[in-house]
């Protein structure tokens, strides 16, 4: 039997790749009886911060990595289609319906054990194991894995506040997704003219932030990919309008011109009873959220169901110690898998814990391990953990910069993005026909 520990997302894909196998599966899940600082929800694949998995067209990075893992056999990308909800052009789905039903799949599937409410302190002395106890890995387990691997590196995620749909004041939004992808129902879009913004953009950067108590240092790192949104505001006047603010594609029907900048409100459950801030991933004070967020076009009364919070991620130094089946170079028996890897992202995540597990059957019956080639989103990132990039190792998301080049000079990006996510799926297909992925 193979351990897993960890019923995230990669821990989930990792036991229901080895049941898939034909081999036995023990799931190990500290919640209900123990929480990280980020979790609510007691089902399995919890999502803590957005509810969107990226986009979903297969000629995105993204889109290419999640039809690389529905071939491979995923159970997450079943169930995100099932539980999916309006996201323009990308993959969104309602949290609480996607996580239940991960746990229901996982929880009838007759070769994985589940033991939930028991917190692993130790890494397990024998057998073969994939420890996929994501980034807020408890700190007994989490102290254990770093005597192991000499020490890993930290840094701060954030996660973005949730309103309620009935204290929007509709009358003040606009419905649309950007250049009318995915219809009308997707986002609600709160329009801010220039004086609005910088007056908004200033209580912002003056607002007081909550005080972080994960682990003293003085000059926490905070991860580019999930930035809190009163960090990004520091960086210069425009710098929320060139990231989660911009107004690009947008056209405010009330004025018929483009917004100077615009607040996007995303769909958080299938219902549309809930919805929440794109991109306002924050640390500030939770009155001063709903002070600050409350001058925002539409939210003047909103009602908070989560409030936006920051703790801490931990990931192994991967480049020096994982090898891209996702095994550790000093005892190979143990997987590692999900964020703890340095992959950024839910699906990123789970992926790898496909890898993981699919790796650990083929240690169990002494199979060579299996790699994806670099054309492969999957094998990109599989050699990314492993070999890390140019400068200090950093967390990594599913992007084409990672993938070799095409060999050929294609001015437009969406044709050149087509090429490459054409010649990955080829080339999986070509490498899926020659061996034997179980």
């Amino acid at each position: 039997m193979i351990q897993v520990i960890g019923a995230g997302l990669a821990g989930c894909e990792a036991a229901w790749q080895i049941a898939a196998a034909g081999e036995e599966a023990e799931l190990w899940e500290m919640k209900p009886a123990r929480f990280s600082p980020a979790h609510k929800n007691p089902n399995f694949a919890e999502l803590v911060c957005s509810n969107s998995l990226k986009a979903a067209r297969v000629e995105s990075a993204a889109g290419l990595l999640k039809e690389e893992m529905r071939r491979l056999g995923s159970l997450l990308t079943q169930c995100a289609q099932a539980c999916a909800v309006p996201a323009g052009g990308a993959l969104a789905v309602d949290r609480e319906e996607f996580s239940a039903l991960v746990t229901r799949r996982i929880q009838e599937n007759p070769r994985i054990h589940v033991r939930t409410g028991v917190e692993v302190e130790e890494l397990p002395p024998e057998g073969i194991a994939v420890v996929a106890t994501g980034p807020l890995t408890s700190d007994a387990l989490a102290e254990k894995i770093m005597a192991l691997c000499g020490g890993g590196l930290s840094f701060f995620d954030a996660a973005a506040p949730i309103v309620t749909a009935e204290s929007i004041d509709l009358s003040r939004v606009f419905r649309a997704s950007r250049y009318d992808k995915g219809g009308d129902d997707a986002y609600l879009n709160c329009p801010m003219d220039r004086a609005q913004y910088e007056a908004f953009r200033e209580e912002l950067v003056q607002a007081e932030r909550a005080p972080v108590h994960d682990f003293d240092v003085r000059d926490p790192k905070v991860y580019e990919g999930c930035m809190p949104i009163e960090v990004l505001a520091q960086r210069g006047v425009d710098a929320m309008r060139y990231g989660p603010m911009k107004p690009v594609g947008l056209r405010d029907p009330a004025t018929g011109r483009r917004p100077w900048a615009v607040v996007q409100l995303r769909r958080e459950d299938r219902e549309g009873r809930l919805y929440n801030l794109v991109g306002f991933q924050t640390n500030l004070k939770f009155g001063e959220q709903k002070r600050v967020f409350g001058q925002i076009p539409g939210l003047e009364h909103a009602e908070f169901t989560r409030y936006g919070v920051m703790h801490r991620n931990t990931f192994l130094d991967s480049p020096r110690l994982l090898q891209a089946d996702f095994s550790l170079r000093q005892d190979p028996r143990l997987f590692f898998a999900g964020q703890i890897t340095g992959v950024e992202g839910y699906m990123e995540s789970a992926a790898s814990g496909i890898m993981a597990g699919k790796n650990a059957v083929r240690r169990l019956r002494g199979q060579p391990p299996l790699v994806l080639p670099r054309e492969t989103m999957i094998g990109a990132l599989s050699r990314y953990a492993a070999e890390g990039g140019e400068g200090g190792f950093q967390p990594m998301g599913a992007n084409f910069g990672i993938v070799p080049p095409l060999g050929m000079r294609i001015k437009d990006k969406r044709d050149r993005y087509a090429a490459f996510a054409a010649r990955g799926l080829e080339t999986l297909a070509e490498f899926m026909s020659r061996q034997e992925i179980g």
